[in-house]
C-alpha cells in the first residue's frame, strides 16, 4: 500500500508533508512537461513505506491511502506512480512555510476539483 497526493494539492503545494516524511518519498517536479506533471507534490509509490504521517499534515486534505482515493481523483494515483519512470525530473523539495488555509478555502478547493465534502 502507498499514499497518493491528489490534485487538491495543485497550485497549493504546502510542504508540511515533506517535513514529516521519514523516507523522503515526497517529490516536486522540476521538468518542463507541466501538462503531464502539474504544480503539485507527488509520492513515489516504490519508496513510500505506508507510515501515514504525511496525511494529517496536509492542510489541503489532499493525501489519501491508495485504496481510499475518491473516484473523482483515481487518475491521480496513476499520475503519482508515473514519477518512477522519469525520476530524474523530480527532487525532494526544500520546504517553505506557507500560511495554512482556512476551512472555507479548503472547502472551495474541494468543490473546484469536484469532490463533494
Amino acid at each position: 500500500m502507498t499514499w497518493v497526493i491528489t490534485r487538491l494539492c495543485r497550485d497549493c503545494v504546502d510542504m508540511s508533508c515533506v517535513d514529516v516524511c521519514p523516507v523522503d518519498c515526497i517529490y516536486e517536479y522540476t521538468g518542463k512537461d507541466r501538462e503531464t506533471f502539474p504544480n503539485q507534490l507527488f509520492i513515489d509509490p516504490e519508496e513510500c513505506i505506508d507510515c501515514s504521517v504525511c496525511e494529517p499534515e496536509c492542510p489541503w486534505e489532499a493525501i489519501f491511502q491508495d485504496e481510499a482515493v475518491p473516484d473523482v481523483f483515481q487518475d491521480d494515483t496513476e499520475l503519482n506512480a508515473r514519477i518512477v519512470d522519469v525520476k530524474d525530473d523530480f527532487r525532494v523539495p526544500e520546504t517553505v512555510e506557507l500560511d495554512k488555509p482556512g476551512p472555507e478555502e479548503i472547502e472551495a478547493n474541494k468543490q473546484k476539483w469536484g469532490l463533494d465534502a
